[in-house]
């Protein structure tokens, strides 16, 4: 029988849901609201649980000396996930001061130098770059430089880039999966679990790079003509093609942002060893960025998307109070009774449904509402790994469905209708929804192969 609770904190989570999937204001706006709702409805008014309220902020942990520095035991979560939420605002920073010293235009007309600006070769070249990059830092920021400096070598090479920008957002939620510093469900998952950057790139990188080589086999064959005929046709001045040193703004602080970057990368790698939490690593990163960069700090730091934080942080009260009033359990016993208590049938179930659930919601939420899930079917003896590098290649993955399945899709297509080439979602799902159920799965295929 489901308590008053549960229900107020269902309603509660699905209205926040809907008016996500509606996108009609910020998804900010009703994730706060959401929040508050279950903090003053849910844990006050009904529960009558003040310690509920603070065991759901979590505030206290950050005062922690093994919030920051765990050591080998791994720190797990529930509530608000601070580590999440210090982790992305270190790195937008970070991602932040490398856009401004002209890094990522610098990186993107490099690798088209390499090919030679060749569309088919530039195809290839960038949705590998996209899922390398989407490896280590956010698919938001990857799209936002990809997306743009794809257009303007189309503008300039005469070819559509709408192809190509379909399978850049494909490659930077595919290659986020690899890691847990990739999609932002990674990094929820791996900090409210415990696992490191290596479990991550162990258990799903391997799976995740198989997806990817499949993947750009088949947009190589869909696109390959229309993009070679289309540049054969229009051929461009080559003393038009933009060099990469013209989007270097600052030299010496390029240099540095880009040793300030390997440096966080190799903490990532081998904070399991060195014992150093992700928020530790991503306060690093974000005082050395703005240390070297003193000069534009205030600049930089209003450049953070502060708005994304603050959607994190009322998602996780209404999870928060999902899993406080049971409602979670109850949902992982009913996939338990499903199953018949296969392991098999319930890694395929949560691959599956977290697949084609991000394929129309954000998968971020997602992610976020099955944590506690697969957490409680571990504690009723399901093996807890193999199920979380499900739920991680599943809602990465799966959220290439659609046009608004990740926050990448909606930013790759947004730059590519602002710039006067529209997307619509029958152009995009007809490539993009087929090669999702392909690599879905070949990684259903894999997980089967590697646990079963």
């Amino acid at each position: 029988m489901h308590t008053a609770s549960q229900v107020f904190a269902v309603l509660i989570f699905f209205s926040m849901f809907i008016v996500i999937v509606l996108n009609k204001v910020p998804r900010y706006v009703p994730a706060l609201a959401g929040g508050a709702l279950t903090i003053v409805v849910v844990f006050l008014l009904i529960m009558r649980s003040p310690a509920a309220v603070f065991s759901v902020l979590n505030v206290g942990q950050m005062v922690r000396p093994e919030f920051w520095v765990p050591g080998r035991q791994p720190l797990e979560s529930s509530g608000v996930n601070w580590q999440t939420i210090i982790f992305i605002a270190g790195m937008m920073v970070l991602v932040e001061g490398l856009g401004k010293v002209g890094f990522f235009r610098w990186l993107c007309l490099y690798v088209a130098r390499i090919v030679k600006y060749k569309a088919v070769s530039i195809l290839v070249a960038f949705t590998l770059l996209s899922g390398f990059l989407a490896m280590f830092i956010d698919s938001i920021t990857v799209l936002l430089f990809l997306a743009t400096v794809t257009i303007e070598l189309a503008r300039m090479l005469k070819f559509d880039p709408v192809p190509v920008i379909i399978a850049e957002i494909f490659a930077s939620n595919v290659g986020g999966s690899a890691t847990m510093s990739g999609d932002p469900p990674n990094i929820i998952i791996g900090t409210a679990l415990g696992y490191s950057f290596m479990d991550f790139l162990v258990n799903t990188g391997l799976i995740a790079w198989v997806g990817m080589v499949a993947s750009l086999l088949l947009f190589y064959f869909i696109f390959r003509k229309g993009l070679h005929s289309s540049q054969k046709k229009n051929p461009a001045d080559p003393s038009l093609y933009p060099r990469p040193k013209e989007a270097v703004a600052d030299p010496l602080l390029f240099k540095i942002y880009i040793g300030v970057f390997i440096l966080t990368i190799l903490l990532l790698i081998t904070h399991a060893e060195t014992g150093i939490s992700v928020a530790s690593i991503g306060c690093i990163a974000a005082a050395l960025t703005l240390f070297f960069g003193f000069k534009n700090a205030a600049r930089t730091l209003a450049g953070v998307d502060w708005r994304t934080l603050l959607f994190f942080f009322g998602l996780f009260v209404c999870v928060g109070g999902l899993e406080h009033t049971g409602a979670l359990k109850a949902l992982a016993d009913f996939i338990g009774r499903v199953s018949g208590g296969s392991f098999v049938i319930v890694m395929s179930i949560i691959l599956w449904v977290s697949a084609f659930s991000s394929a129309i919601v954000d998968n971020i939420p997602f992610a976020a509402t099955m944590i506690p899930v697969i957490r409680s079917l571990g504690a009723a003896g399901m093996p807890l790994p193999p199920l979380a590098w499900a739920l991680a290649l599943g809602t990465d993955i799966g959220g290439n469905g659609t046009p608004i399945g990740a926050s990448a899709n909606v930013v790759g297509t947004a730059i590519a209708e602002k710039e006067g080439y529209p997307v619509s979602w029958g152009r995009y799902c007809k490539y993009a929804l087929p090669a999702m159920i392909i690599v879905v799965g070949i990684c259903w295929i894999l997980l089967l192969v590697k646990f079963s």
